[in-house]
């Protein structure tokens, strides 16, 4: 079935859907929910982000705990846990027993036991669910939700799931697609830091960098990514579906995830430096593939 055909299927008994946070990745997936004619509600610390929502039928509410009363589903969709823990303390008396919160922010290990431990001490169902996938399958509804908890809460989450993604994995207990998204997540910084090296390099070496995209071309070291991720280095243009500042982030979740099990893995902390250069030099709000800014000579 189609995302368009499931947008379709709406009964009476659709739940009511409270969305904390509609930038980047939270505004497509809140036209998602409407599209599934899912009731929605929304908040945004700046409400004029989510304007948009309000103009295609979602009520705005004037902070969160206005937002979540009454929802049955409450989604944050925020930036980093401080965020999330501030605006879950902020909606915190409005929320009831039999609610189910979503957290589908993408947030350390620790932080996530954290929420979890929040949740129970607020009376709330948790639901650790990110996502993977940028700002195009986020319009299109074709993420693909990395869900963990209890079977119970995740089936009442399931409208939310397929209103906002193609595909639906559930990986355990709370914290299971936390770790899931840090470990797709190292693969997307590894990829995306080894495209920007290998092109400075090559600049290094006065080589035309489109010179080894045509020598991997057809071969098994090549990849869409690399393609994709390429070809803004090529370009200098970096039209944001993963944010610099963001990527940084979460580059250093990856590494503290990694510092925590034990595994010495290096290329998170690579990519952090060459993230970091690029934020320094004012890339924080450009696309990843701006990496090649923190790498690249000046």
């Amino acid at each position: 079935m189609s995302h368009e055909e499931r947008s379709t299927h709406v009964t009476a008994e659709s739940p009511t859907v409270a969305l904390l946070g509609t930038g980047t990745m939270g505004l497509p997936m809140g036209r998602n929910v409407l599209g599934a004619g899912l009731p929605l509600r929304v908040w945004n610390r700046t409400a004029e982000k989510a304007g948009p929502l309000e103009e295609a039928g979602a009520t705005l509410a004037a902070d969160p705990a206005e937002a979540v009363r009454g929802a049955d589903l409450i989604v944050t969709m925020l930036d980093a846990v401080d965020a999330v823990r501030e605006t879950i303390a902020a909606a915190a008396p409005a929320l009831t027993d039999g609610q189910v919160w979503i957290q589908a922010s993408t947030v350390g290990v620790g932080d996530t036991e954290g929420l979890g431990d929040l949740a129970e001490e607020l009376g709330v169902a948790f639901v650790d669910a990110p996502v993977l996938g940028t700002l195009k399958p986020a319009e299109d509804g074709t993420l693909v939700v990395l869900a963990s908890g209890p079977d119970a809460a995740l089936d009442r989450a399931q409208p939310v799931f397929d209103a906002i993604g193609s595909r639906t994995m559930r990986v355990g207990r709370a914290g299971g697609g936390t770790r899931l998204k840090l470990v797709a997540n190292s693969w997307v910084l590894a990829v995306t830091t080894a495209t920007a090296e290998a092109f400075a390099l090559a600049d290094g070496l006065d080589v035309d960098p489109r010179a080894f995209l045509e020598a991997v071309s057809g071969g098994p070291l090549d990849l869409p990514y690399l393609r994709l991720k390429g070809q803004a280095m090529l370009e200098d243009a970096y039209a944001t579906s993963f944010s610099v500042r963001n990527a940084l982030k979460d580059a250093r979740l990856v590494g503290d995830a990694a510092d925590r099990s034990g595994v010495p893995v290096g290329i998170a902390g690579v990519a952090a430096e060459h993230l970091g250069r690029a934020l320094d030099r004012g890339h924080g709000d450009d696309d990843l593939a701006a990496v090649y800014k923190g790498v690249a000579r000046d």
